[in-house]
């Protein structure tokens, strides 16, 4: 059964028929068996991983990728961070199940995280949706377990230490996955991991002794500081009184206000007024009729560089006033090419990449920002390009891998491999995806074994753009 078929039979199987669904996963399973999954062996016809940077580069703002390639010279995590379209590339050529969902596209451990759900409670989920797109269910895990073995690495981390965190991870997914298949279908899509879950789970590990006092500690005090970074910690670091007017102040070449940025001819009022018109368009896109979007006024603006990745596309932070000026709101608008997946998969039905990014994170995520929404907008230098639009920080944390140890990073890793279930599993068939996984752990060992093979490919790469960096072929600037 090819890839094509395994899709069409499952369009044709009516959603409760349970029985056809879990026989066409299984069907799946012996056409193309979980072993096969195993490894990884660069063909002969490679492209270069440098010359896929150099690509990216071409739309992005010149004086910034220099700044994108220095943070990607860090390390060889950082380096993988940033080779999305490296490993889609890769991921393009290895055996597929044909069982497709909405995927991520680049979920790396550092893309998971906590946040604020409109509800006020802070719920660890996916957050970073930029290459999202239907796709095969398997790149996402795949990129997630090599994730761990690169990190695991940069760590220090025993080979017994990180085969236990990457298949914890690929475990995560698959249990967590047949355990959705199992559940009801309003209780599979309201499943969803909070705080609260998160300190049980946290106390059935310690007492079980597979993680310690002082992991538990330390997840207790990630929640409390995600809890501090929320708009007014960012009002106070990024906004000034100047002339009298709340501004953002200038941090360049990492932040830079609108009006440093402008052509000549061109005045801030010019600005203001197109902003004010293309924030009506953003505000169409938001998910309620009566939004508290309508209470705040437009202040200001600049252009902010964030990640590693995503450096030298456009991403700025918007300055709204409420009430008054202690009443503020900080967007961040970023730029949203097309998925690089696209190269590889049909391309996005949404003709802005803005509305695919937040359509997908919609989707995938148990909860999405209130201020969620896209645009499209002319830039100063005529050209139009697609943004979505969320809010700055809203109770947000990650995980730190620098201090992380082995037993945290091995509960980190189920979290996230479960995680990622949950999000395939509101947008594909989870019935069909937990039988081809199975009761065994054949899968797990077979990405374990493709992790350890990746992750001496991503070194390799990593070599050859430190050569380029060194040769004067790439200009990097460190330290920003």
């Amino acid at each position: 059964m090819s890839d094509t078929t395994t899709s069409e039979t499952l369009e044709t199987i009516p959603r409760n028929d349970v029985d056809a669904r879990r026989d066409a996963g299984r069907a799946a399973r012996r056409a193309v068996p979980r072993s096969s999954h195993a490894g990884w062996t660069a063909p002969s016809d490679r492209p270069d991983p440098v010359a896929l940077l150099e690509e990216q580069a071409v739309t992005r703002v010149p004086e910034l990728v220099p700044i994108r390639y220095g943070r990607m010279l860090v390390s060889p995590f950082n380096f993988y961070r940033g080779a999305a379209l490296i490993m889609a590339s890769d991921l393009a050529g290895s055996p597929a199940s044909g069982l497709t969902t909405q995927i991520c596209g680049d979920a790396h451990l550092s893309n998971f995280g906590v946040f604020a759900s409109p509800e006020r409670r802070l719920i660890f989920d996916i957050n970073d949706f930029d290459e999202t797109l239907p796709g095969p269910w398997e790149w996402d895990v795949k990129r997630l377990a090599a994730s761990f073995e690169v990190a695991g690495r940069h760590r220090g981390y025993s080979e017994s230490e990180r085969s236990r965190v990457v298949r914890a991870s690929v475990r995560g997914y698959r249990e967590y996955m047949r355990r959705l298949s199992r559940m009801g279908v309003l209780e599979a899509w309201y499943d969803r991991l909070d705080e609260d879950q998160v300190e049980a789970w946290m106390r059935k590990e310690r007492a079980a002794n597979r993680i310690d006092a002082k992991q538990v500690k330390r997840t207790q005090a990630a929640l409390a500081k995600a809890r501090t970074k929320d708009s007014m910690q960012a009002f106070s670091k990024l906004v000034r009184v100047l002339d009298g007017e709340l501004r953002i102040a200038a941090d360049p070449p990492l932040i830079v206000p609108v009006e440093d940025l402008l052509p000549e001819g061109r005045s801030p009022g010019d600005d203001v007024r197109a902003m004010q018109g293309l924030l009506e368009g953003y505000r169409k896109t938001l998910q309620r009729e009566h939004h508290p979007f309508a209470e705040f006024q437009y202040v200001h603006m600049a252009r902010k560089v964030v990640g590693v990745g995503s450096v030298g596309t456009r991403a700025w932070v918007l300055l709204f006033r409420g009430r008054d000026d202690r009443d503020p709101l900080l967007l961040q608008a970023k730029e949203a090419e097309a998925s690089v997946l696209e190269r590889f998969l049909p391309p996005s039905p949404y003709e802005n990449h803005g509305e695919r990014v937040v359509r997908g994170q919609r989707l995938m995520q148990a909860a999405s920002d209130l201020f969620l929404g896209w645009q499209r907008a002319e830039g100063a230098d005529g050209i139009e390009r697609d943004f979505y639009i969320r809010q700055l920080h809203d109770w947000k944390g990650s995980a730190d891998i620098e201090i992380m140890v082995p037993k945290g990073a091995e509960f980190y890793a189920r979290a996230c491999g479960e995680t990622l279930a949950r999000a395939h599993a509101r947008a594909g068939d989870r019935v069909a995806i937990g039988a081809y996984l199975g009761a065994s752990d054949r899968f797990d060992r077979a990405v374990a074994e493709f992790a350890i093979d990746y992750a001496d490919q991503n070194e390799r790469d990593y070599a050859a753009f430190s050569e380029a960096v060194a040769s004067g072929r790439l200009t990097a600037a460190e330290g920003f």
